[in-house]
């Protein structure tokens, strides 16, 4: 059984990002792409969300909301639609004729697992991603305030995105108990996600004075602190305006070296 809440617009982080820096994976697409809600919970509403929303990028996208709990997968009857469908099933991703999916979004699924099956039910899911396609395995709050994300591409994992609601933020760090389980008990001494938040936190100390400016201006000075400190961040100041950080997964994969910086 699969996360049992689900509040409406939870996941409106990650969906920025589908629609945004991932957009291209379905604006190339050749054929209609289909793009998984896998575990949607207890109620459709992230489903029906993410067709709205990827709707702006790509008209013809395909929605499928895939639950293992039948009498989930029976509410999100009544909310289908053209291009919105939901079916029963797990990490094996069943779709019609054998489609493969262009992006399977997992949220607050693998949490609920032992770490030791994490690469198990990644390497499910990569054989059903289209070349160019793209599992996202996160996890958030009730809310929706932080949230966090591995993108798995079907030759291995490429990034860790870490996102904040910035209004009201104290300690960057306090995103580690919404780490993905894949790095969650990773978070101690010698392990580059330990660093990497350590490092976060340090700048956003060293920022303060930004704070006068708004915590948006504090934010960026962070960001770009930890960009001249050596991390790899793969996005830029218009993700850092979001309050959103996406960083190389080698950087913090597990068993990965503690980053050393200035």
């Amino acid at each position: 059984m699969t996360r049992g809440t689900t509040n409406p617009n939870r996941l409106r982080r990650c969906d920025r990002w589908l629609a945004g820096p991932a957009g291209w994976r379905l604006r190339r697409a050749v054929e209609p792409p289909v793009v998984v809600d896998l575990g949607y919970g207890a109620s459709p509403v992230t489903a029906v969300e993410l067709h709205d929303r990827l709707r702006r990028v790509r008209p013809d996208v395909e929605v499928v909301g895939i639950e293992i709990d039948p009498e989930r997968v029976a509410a999100g009857q009544a909310l289908a639609r053209p291009g919105l469908t939901f079916r029963r099933g797990g990490f094996e991703v069943p779709l019609d004729g054998g489609r493969r999916a262009t992006v399977v979004r997992a949220f607050n699924v693998l949490r609920q697992y032992s770490e030791d099956e994490v690469a198990g039910a990644w390497a499910t899911v990569q054989e059903r991603l289209t070349p160019n396609g793209l599992l996202v395995d996160g996890t958030c709050d009730e809310l929706g305030r932080l949230a966090t994300w591995v993108a798995v591409e079907p030759a291995g994992p490429v990034s860790l995105t870490l996102s904040w609601h910035l209004r009201g933020l104290r300690t960057p760090s306090v995103i580690a108990e919404r780490l993905p389980k894949a790095l969650i008990h990773r978070n101690v001494p010698g392990e580059g996600i330990h660093a990497y938040l350590a490092d976060i936190d340090r700048h956003w100390e060293r920022s303060a004075s930004h704070a006068a400016y708004g915590v948006r201006q504090r934010f960026l000075a962070t960001a770009q602190g930890l960009r001249d400190g050596g991390w790899p961040l793969l996005d830029g100041p218009a993700r850092w305006r979001l309050g959103e950080l996406t960083v190389a997964w080698d950087a913090v994969a597990p068993g990965s070296a503690d980053h050393q910086g200035p």
